[in-house]
């Protein structure tokens, strides 16, 4: 990647003339500083030729803005009963890769003995959830694609208790916009509430036919096959509701913000 000094002015002959081409150095900067790859095209990226794109804060406005944009874009086609493709047993991915943003011998050990579920927010019954408790819910199964912003998907099978189930038992107000997640791992990410609501998102607690492996989240992770992999957290520990978007660890960096799929 090329330093910003390094980048060419526009020639001379085309002064006046705003080229793409010309700023093409700078427009792969401005996409890998961002990590904005899934949501900005080249034509997006091309409203940027108004810019002095060696003023990082004038582009970073013009990114966030767009960003926010596609959200509100995404946000109005989500349908809340729109259903992620389901698959056969046959067809599960195996071994299933890990992901995160460290390396799988990091991944935390969590004694599922005394972890407890934090709830706190807009919601009436605050009281932390065990393991067992969790388990006494309906659960629900599926097999869904993961999809990772790196370009890989793989196949999996996962059962936990639907997320709308649990915002129900806790009394939270569904009206509100946002529900969040913290992490053992330091990850936190949140999702819009009809995406919380959706009936496919759900709180895994096996993968397969067994309690979650630790690379793959244990004890509780975050399903949600109608959004890319990163907007799935494993290690969960809090969960709460809230009217402001708390983000997320690589939302925060420039990753979409809705990232559906």
């Amino acid at each position: 990647m090329k330093d910003k000094e390094d980048i060419k002015p526009p020639r001379p002959e085309k002064a006046g003339k705003i080229l793409l081409a010309d700023h093409h150095p700078a427009l792969l900067n401005v996409q890998r500083r961002l990590m904005l790859r899934s949501a900005l095209s080249v034509g997006a990226l091309s409203m940027l030729s108004g810019c002095d794109l060696q003023d990082n804060d004038s582009v970073d406005k013009v990114l966030w803005a767009m960003s926010r944009w596609n959200d509100r874009v995404q946000a109005l086609l989500f349908r809340s009963q729109k259903l992620a493709p389901t698959y056969a047993a046959s067809q599960i991915t195996n071994p299933f890769p890990f992901n995160a943003f460290y390396d799988e011998f990091n991944a935390p050990d969590i004694d599922g003995s005394d972890w407890k579920l934090e709830v706190s927010g807009l919601v009436s019954d605050k009281r932390s959830w065990t393991l067992e408790r969790l388990r006494a819910l309906p659960q629900a199964a599926q097999i869904t694609r993961h999809i990772c912003i790196e370009g890989w998907s793989a196949i999996g099978q996962w059962s936990g208790v639907p997320l709308s189930l649990f915002l129900q038992a806790v009394g939270a107000d569904l009206t509100a916009k946002y529900v969040g997640f913290k992490c053992a791992d330091r990850y936190y990410s949140s999702l819009d509430m009809p995406t919380a609501l959706h009936p496919q998102t759900i709180l895994a607690l096996d993968f397969g036919k067994e309690a979650l492996p630790t690379q793959y989240g244990y004890p509780l992770k975050v399903r949600v096959p109608t959004k890319l992999g990163f907007k799935n957290p494993k290690h969960v520990v809090a969960i709460f509701v809230s009217n402001q978007n708390p983000g997320g660890y690589w939302e925060d960096q420039g990753y979409n913000w809705f990232s559906g799929i």
